[in-house]
């Protein structure tokens, strides 16, 4: 990263917003350079703008970071994520934490399931392979014998799954509020296999 786009990413982070005029005093540049560097960060989809019209002249243009510039600054959220199972292990006991993560599922879950309720078990499976998707994974299923199978082949809690696998289970009792019907982990990315795939069963076979 550019020196002074850097700079004013950082002025962005901690101030929320900022003009031209705002950006260039704070850091001592003229506002034409400002704008030039501007107008390359907004290019690479890291700052965003719009127009904000004050007592008296044209609107002046705002700019904030996007979602994609907040995401080059560090998050600790694994670290918190592992820390507190860890410590809701140690608390409540490996059974407590495993119904824990169950209801925290369940949670995720109950948010979504009127999308799917009602439907078809393979509506039920598509549906729910897409809000997978919504929520971070790439995913493919399919349909084998009466049976379904959906595969994710990446995992968006990686850096905590490693050190604490009972996050699977979130995916195992999510999917299975919104199917409704039982899902087991056959294959699995943590094992070392080419995707976690998870196996729904119709209940009535």
């Amino acid at each position: 990263m550019q020196a002074t786009r850097q700079q004013i990413l950082d002025y962005l982070r901690r101030r929320g917003h900022g003009t031209v005029k705002e950006i260039a005093g704070f850091l001592g540049f003229t506002q034409t350079a400002i704008r030039q560097h501007l107008t390359v960060l907004e290019r690479d989809e890291l700052v965003v703008s719009h127009e904000e019209r004050g007592h008296v002249g044209r609107p002046a243009l705002v700019y904030r970071l996007s979602a994609r510039g907040d995401a080059l600054y560090p998050k600790s959220y694994d670290e918190l994520a592992n820390a507190l199972i860890e410590e809701a292990r140690s608390v409540l006991g490996p059974q407590a934490l495993a119904r824990l993560m169950k209801s925290v599922a369940a949670r995720f879950a109950c948010a979504q399931a009127p999308e799917v309720r009602g439907a078809s078990l393979a509506e039920r499976v598509r549906e729910t392979s897409e809000l997978l998707e919504q929520r971070g994974n790439v995913v493919t299923w399919i349909a084998e014998g009466g049976a379904y199978e959906i595969a994710k082949h990446t995992c968006p809690y990686w850096n905590v799954a490693t050190r604490n696998s009972i996050v699977c289970a979130l995916d195992v009792e999510y999917m299975r509020q919104l199917v409704g019907e039982d899902v087991r982990l056959t294959t699995s990315l943590l094992r070392g296999d080419d995707c976690c795939t998870f196996h729904i069963k119709p209940t009535n076979d």
